[in-house]
């Protein structure tokens, strides 16, 4: 069931079973804050080996280079950074602005 917010509107599909459902600006904001989900393919990704910096920087399609362009060392800087299962929490936040997640998403 949906929640009785006069702001919130169901839009049905044409066999007239819910398929959107559109929220106020405001209120989709405020959860984006708490969406520190972790997407199906960094999941295995890591289930296959791969350390979460490197998941999720592959998941994203982004190169060694370009994160560490983003994050302002060298390539082999941020190369020593993405080996490390559990970096500390500061690297692991700067790591994370630059991909435009939640830090916590790294934390597995």
């Amino acid at each position: 069931m949906i929640s009785a917010s006069p702001h919130i509107q169901v839009i049905n599909d044409l066999e007239g079973k819910p398929a959107f459902v559109v929220i106020p600006y405001g209120q989709y904001l405020a959860q984006q804050g708490r969406n520190h989900l972790i997407p199906y393919q960094v999941v295995n990704l890591i289930i296959d080996g791969f350390t979460p910096i490197r998941a999720w920087r592959e998941h994203l399609n982004l190169t060694q280079e370009d994160v560490a362009t983003r994050l302002g060392i060298s390539q082999s800087a941020f190369a020593q950074q993405e080996a490390v299962n559990k970096p500390r929490r500061a690297t692991r936040e700067k790591i994370a602005k630059a991909f435009g997640i939640n830090a916590t998403q790294l934390e597995l």
